[in-house]
């Protein structure tokens, strides 16, 4: 027989493109249609359907950028569309097929009531099946002129990021507003050959089944009337019919389908848009259950929830109707889905207990799963924070973008720092948009690393990242796929039975253990440093106003616990974790609003901490300490001076009296002194020395606090990415214009260094030594200017590290300092918290910081055989895409480097410079509500149990990686203590004598102690 197979698909093709799918529908009548364009930002429906409209004619322009136009819609079905499906069809002027990014509707009936949503691939609104002819219609539409940031692929900066820049010049032209007759035999017809056409291109070209569906389409095409597509349409479907219901074989791969719609809480638009982008997909998802018995909707993030049913009851109300009908699963169990890396132990805790309580609440639903598609990387804590929610699964899928080294896994058991595993799956189908295209259908078939020991994968399908979600002719796809030769199976089903059938064929699935490194985005750790700087505070702020409040609820009559605010304002600080504001990555009015949102987080919990320090009692200058550990330190009093206290954890202490001053700090010219350290600095603003007098031994290796600015331009993603190129490029900042020494007190010694650089940029740097202290701090204050550039902050240390430790959520990872293999020089930028840790056996060096996330370590060997590691922290970065104006400006923040430091100085001192020390007027010398003995045991979090019974909730953690027993003490009358989970829910009863809980805790272990007052 003759290859025909070029011929055959070059007809098909044509046919269905140019003759098929014009003929979907068969007939069409176009509204009246008339519009108002709604001044600044979105109105209410109220206030739009009292506008004023003017008639507006097709293939007008329309929309400003990030403008809102209502247009008003009126017709009538004709009588000859009587006993056929009748639908609106809209085309606002849609650019390409992503429906995420451009210009979207929400269709209002006159009443208010909102039907549905209408985007590049969901253009319809149901009318009637069937029409009787004669039902009149009247629309309100509300049409969203959000600009396509993407038009230029990445490439260039654009203004249109940011409704103060983006000018208002429309954008989009109206197309089509048409009443129309489905033809439902052409549009079925359309997805028998989509379906058969791209299985048939992803079967080798030996494959017999490959040549049988060539052969059953090209015969199918010639039973198609060229002049008479609707009248021939069901003949070719069922010439067609043998070839589509072939089942699959035996063996065949098995996707449980989930739908889906990710939905960016922020991202190329800003949080006010994504509260009307979840009711449009919301109302699509509620619509099509109507339509396909069998769909089922995967939707994640409480938050997105929450603004659903503030702002769109009746959508609320078909949601709540979908999850009783089973149709609708909520998943994820977290306020939103927040970035993996950088929010903080206690931060991602409270992802789950919102999230959690709310479906809880509003659904009666423990999820059962943590749905993280898309951020870019994962902590090695997750495996016990979700265990300790209540979780038993985990799903990924941003790990497929990985730039070096192929994951070993789909299915596996992901286990944590502390030995927590939990069942994981990352979607060998490599999207979390799936439209069971035959080329996604293949792709998860060929990806599949379980094969041979597992059977089935997971799809989530739905248009995603701006929402949009599933459509009718994915469904359609999906009944097609259910069974047929050639392909996967294809069952729609909920992702906890999938993960049951999964984890019951495969219990024995391979183990991955710590960290899930992203090998892309590794700038997010340093990108929009302001946003990043924000979160810090506000996550030590949140810390510091909870143990306050809890000290003032115990001891101060008449004070009220805060319970509602501390609520709210732990919400906005999860909110800004989403893993597109957090990271740096989304446009320019995404990260200007999020500045000024942790502004007024850090005021009202100024406000908090003050109201719960005032209720203590005034009168008396006092130090109150909000960190775990005892501290003696140095702080300035209200008149600036300096004064040396000793204050412990979580307690407070009198301003003056009591402590032993320390040896005096001497500054000589450009070195400081304090008898513990000894920190000299070159002319060239550099540090030449720094002497640590207990161990009789230099620290560096070289030039310290090197910075060293880098020309920074990924080849892709410019806010997302560094790539390795970025370190051949470099200019050391080495000609300060000023060196200054600023105190010379006991107390402390400080000289302040000025370096101007590049583009009118400066950096103002004032080294710090503190007396009864080895930290040395580098308080930095930045001007920045520059544009493609990275900066980066140097320590080479004079020791031999085989690895480094960062803090990280509840303990920390441990990371070679060698490149042995591809996965060790894939982590060429990392993330960490408030830390990194270097050392040998018997010495070790800490870089502290107070606001930055990412670094790099690496290790030479010198001439004299010694070794330098040296430990870079990223400073700030200047990408200009998607935001051109990013990290510009002001930036203030401290990191500090501490010789002769142990893991525990490291944790100590990590928090110290997170939480500096309070200073406040207060009469009443309260008892810190716990106290801990017992090295290694870190209390993390202080406060009032969520459920306002007055118990009070303590989470503490082993913060050294070994095993640790300690006595925790409370400030108060103690009637019992419970182990809890996250959610504050009984485990088992805690061991207690009097006021006092024996603590065990094996390595990392988190554990929460509900304690009830007498």
């Amino acid at each position: 027989m003759h290859d025909e197979r070029r011929r055959i698909e070059e007809r098909v093709e044509r046919l269905q493109n140019q003759r098929i799918k014009p003929a979907i529908y068969a007939a069409t009548v176009p509204f009246e249609v008339a519009a108002w364009q709604a001044p600044g930002e979105p109105v209410s429906f109220e206030e739009a359907a009292a506008a004023p409209y003017e008639p507006f004619a097709m293939d007008t322009p329309w929309g400003p950028p990030w403008g809102t136009t209502w247009f008003r819609m009126h017709g009538e079905v004709p009588a000859e569309f009587a006993g056929r499906r009748v639908e609106a069809v809209i085309d606002l002027g849609f650019v390409g097929d992503w429906p995420g990014n451009q210009a979207e509707a929400l269709v209002h009936l006159t009443d208010g009531t909102p039907l549905k949503a209408v985007n590049p691939l969901n253009q319809y609104v149901r009318i009637a099946d069937p029409a009787t002819g004669g039902e009149v219609i009247d629309y309100l539409v509300e049409a969203a002129s959000n600009p396509d940031i993407l038009a230029n692929d990445f490439r260039e900066p654009t203004p249109l990021g940011d409704v103060l820049t983006a000018g208002d010049k429309p954008l989009y032209t109206f197309k089509r507003a048409d009443i129309a007759v489905l033809d439902e035999d052409v549009w079925h017809l359309d997805l028998d050959i989509q379906v058969l056409r791209e299985l048939m291109l992803e079967l080798g070209e030996h494959d017999p089944r490959r040549h049988e569906i060539a052969h059953a389409l090209d015969h199918a095409m010639d039973l198609l009337d060229l002049d008479d597509i609707s009248g021939s349409a069901a003949a070719v479907r069922e010439a067609l019919k043998p070839a589509l219901s072939k089942p699959a074989h035996a063996s065949a791969h098995v996707i449980s389908g989930v739908g889906h719609a990710h939905i960016d809480s922020a991202w190329l638009w800003p949080i006010r848009e994504t509260k009307r982008k979840t009711s449009r997909t919301f109302s699509n998802v509620t619509s099509l259950a109507d339509e396909y018995e069998e769909f089922i909707f995967a939707c994640s993030q409480a938050q997105q929830y929450e603004w659903v049913r503030d702002n769109y009851p009746q959508v609320w109300a078909r949601i709540q109707e979908s999850v009783k009908k089973g149709q609708w699963a909520p998943v994820g169990g977290m306020w939103v889905e927040s970035d993996g890396n950088l929010p903080g132990g206690e931060a991602i805790a409270r992802q789950l207990v919102h999230g959690k309580r709310f479906f809880i609440e509003h659904f009666g639903i423990e999820t059962k799963g943590v749905w993280l598609p898309d951020s870019f990387g994962y902590n090695a804590a997750y495996p016990q924070l979700a265990k300790l929610a209540g979780n038993e699964w985990f799903l990924t899928q941003k790990i497929s973008w990985n730039q070096t080294n192929k994951f070993p896994h789909h299915t596996f058991w992901w286990e944590g720092i502390d030995g927590t595993r939990i069942f994981t799956h990352f979607p060998p189908v490599d999207t979390y948009n799936a439209r069971f295209s035959g080329e996604e259908m293949s792709r998860a078939v060929r990806n599949y690393a379980e094969k041979g020991a597992a059977t089935r994968s997971l799809a989530p399908f739905g248009w995603g990242d701006g929402g949009g979600g599933p459509t009718r002719e994915i469904m359609e796809r999906a009944r097609r796929l259910k069974d047929l030769e050639g392909s996967p199976r294809v069952e729609v089903e909920h992702p906890d039975a999938f993960f049951a059938k999964a984890r019951a064929e495969y219990e024995d699935a391979p183990v991955w253990v710590g960290e899930l490194y992203l090998e892309l985005h590794r700038a997010t750790y340093t990108s929009q440093a302001r946003t990043k700087q924000g979160n810090r505070r506000s996550e030590h702020k949140l810390r510091e106003a909870e143990l306050w409040a809890t000290t003032a609820a115990l001891h101060a009559p008449g004070y009220s616990y805060p319970h509602e605010k501390l609520d709210r304002l732990w919400k906005t600080v999860l909110l800004h974790q989403f893993h597109d504001i957090l990271p740096g990555s989304s446009i320019a009015w995404v990260h200007r609003e999020a500045e000024a949102e942790y502004a007024r987080v850090a005021e009202e919990l100024e406000v908090l901490t003050a109201e719960a320090v005032t209720a203590l009692g005034g009168g008396t200058s006092r130090v109150f300490n909000t960190s775990p550990y005892d501290r003696a330190e140095v702080v300035r009093d209200g008149a600036g001076t300096p004064v040396y206290v000793e204050v412990p954890a979580s307690g407070s202490a009198p301003l003056t009296g009591g402590a032993e001053t320390p040896q005096p700090v001497t500054v000589t010219g450009r070195v400081i002194d304090n008898g513990l350290v000894r920190v000299e600095i070159a002319e060239d603003g550099t540090l030449s020395s720094v002497y640590d007098h207990r161990a009789g031994r230099e620290v560096l290796a070289d030039q310290g606090n090197l910075l060293r600015l880098h020309t920074d331009l990924p080849n892709y993603w410019d806010a997302w990415d560094v790539d390795k190129h970025y370190k051949n490029r470099y200019t050391d900042l080495l000609d300060p214009s000023e060196i200054t020494v600023v105190d010379e007190d006991p107390l402390l010694g400080s000289v302040r260094i000025t370096r101007p650089f590049g583009n009118g940029s400066t950096i103002v740097q004032t080294i710090t030594v503190r007396a009864g202290s080895p930290r040395i701090d580098f308080e930095t204050d930045i001007d920045w200017h520059e544009a493609e550039k990275f900066l980066k902050a140097g320590f080479p240390v004079d020791i031999r590290a085989a690895h480094s430790s960062a803090e990280i959520q509840f303990g920390h990872v441990q990371r070679p300092t060698h490149t042995n293999t591809s996965w060790e020089a894939a982590r060429f930028e990392v993330s960490g918290h408030r830390w990194v840790h270097l050392a040998e056996p018997g010495y070790g060096v800490a870089v502290i910081n107070d606001s930055t996330y990412g670094h790099d370590v690496s290790r030479t060997v010198r001439e004299d055989g010694g070794t330098t590691t040296t430990v870079r922290l990223s400073l700030v970065r200047a990408p200009r895409v998607p935001d051109p104006g990013a990290d510009q400006g002001r930036h203030r923040f401290t990191y500090s480097l501490l010789p002769g430091a142990g893991i525990e100085d490291a944790v100590a001192a990590g928090y110290a410079l997170n939480l500096p020390l309070r200073v406040a007027d207060s009469a009443g010398e309260p008892q810190p509500v716990v106290s801990v003995d017992g090295a290694g045991v870190t209390v993390e979090a202080v406060k009032l149990a969520d459920d306002a019974s007055g118990d009070v909730v303590v989470r503490l953690y082993e913060s050294r990686g070994g095993r640790a027993q300690g006595v925790l003490r409370t400030g108060f009358p103690l009637a019992g203590a419970q182990v809890t989970d996250l959610l504050e829910r009984p485990l088992e009863d805690a061991a207690t004598d009097g006021d006092t809980v024996a603590v065990e805790l094996r390595p990392f272990q988190i554990l929460t102690l509900r304690l009830r007052r007498g």
